[in-house]
């Protein structure tokens, strides 16, 4: 599972012209469900979401989180992070889980980061939509749980 974080003052989504989903400061969080994702996947991203320290404190440094600054999240399906552009010029979807299964993992993710507290606002599943922001900082990070190793234990 692929996480596109990036810190806001604002984002909005729309979908035929009607707004979806609507946030202040926090973070838009485009998701992409890869083939073979697992709930697991979207419980580490939803933890390290929710925690991860990208608003700073009143010394500039980036020491507070989401749930810190009292912000929200703007999560939006979004497929092509799937994609596979290493080979051709035209990407590929094998790599994207199927529909229903990716539907799923992006609501249960959701559900992840509600359960932490975060107060959280969508796009439309499997829609085209429209998706503004106001980047602050630009700060931007990506996060694949398959790149992702625990900590030793000790």
């Amino acid at each position: 599972m692929i996480a596109v974080l990036q810190r806001v003052t604002e984002g909005r989504v729309t979908v035929d012209g009607r707004v979806t989903g609507q946030i202040g400061r926090g973070l838009v969080i485009l998701l992409g469900v890869m083939r073979g994702d697992e709930a697991h996947d979207g419980e580490f991203l939803a933890d390290k979401t929710a925690g991860l320290r990208l608003f700073s404190d009143d010394q500039g440094k980036m020491n507070r989180s989401v749930l810190d600054v009292d912000g929200a999240a703007l999560v939006i399906s979004q497929f092509t992070l799937c994609g596979d552009w290493r080979k051709g010029r035209r990407p590929g979807f094998d790599n994207a889980a199927p529909p229903d299964i990716a539907r799923a993992l992006y609501e249960d993710f959701n559900t992840r980061l509600r359960a932490r507290g975060l107060a959280v606002a969508t796009g439309e599943f499997g829609a085209d939509m429209q998706v503004s922001l106001v980047n602050d900082g630009p700060v931007t990070f990506v996060l694949d749980s398959r790149l992702a190793t625990p900590p030793a234990l000790g």
